[in-house]
């Protein structure tokens, strides 16, 4: 009996696995009880095939201790041959209402968030991935040290789909 549940649940973690075929990487790092204004949340990462265009993606999960609507962040690509590209992005993380956005079933919701589509990488070697948060309060102008409602950070590399 024992073997057939073994089965069953390798076949079931299998189908789920290969509907994610476009998945080329995709981890998280987990954020303590508040992400840190200097705190860097970097993925080391080394594309399979260069050349070829990607979607790149930021993933965030949240909780219902995100008080904010958006979410602004400083993202950096560092190449293997030593040239960066720095972004200063911004995000709607809620409603009006302030109800967050995302997916999920409990008061944790997950944002998958467009970082750069297209992107090819075109030298050989190991790139990384740096996130800041650059949150500031309305008339503030220091940064907020301590940001709540942040559980986990994430990268993701797609493969680009053709229709």
């Amino acid at each position: 009996m024992r073997s057939k549940f073994e089965l069953v649940v390798f076949v079931f973690i299998s189908l789920i696995l290969s509907c994610d075929s476009n998945r080329i990487f995709d981890k998280y790092k987990s954020v303590s009880e508040a992400w840190q204004k200097a705190e860097i949340i970097e993925f080391d990462f080394s594309p399979l095939e260069m050349d070829k265009p990607y979607n790149l993606f930021i993933n965030i999960r949240t909780n219902n201790d995100y008080k904010f609507n958006n979410l602004f962040l400083i993202a950096q690509i560092d190449f293997p041959n030593g040239k960066s590209i720095v972004d200063t992005l911004e995000y709607k993380m809620a409603k009006p209402n302030g109800e967050l956005l995302g997916t999920g079933f409990s008061d944790v919701k997950e944002s998958k968030l467009w970082y750069k589509e297209n992107f090819t990488f075109n030298e050989l070697g190991n790139y990384k991935i740096k996130f800041q948060h650059a949150m500031r309060e309305n008339g503030r102008i220091d940064g907020i040290d301590n940001l709540t409602g942040v559980i986990d950070i994430g990268f993701r590399v797609e493969k680009m789909i053709y229709d």
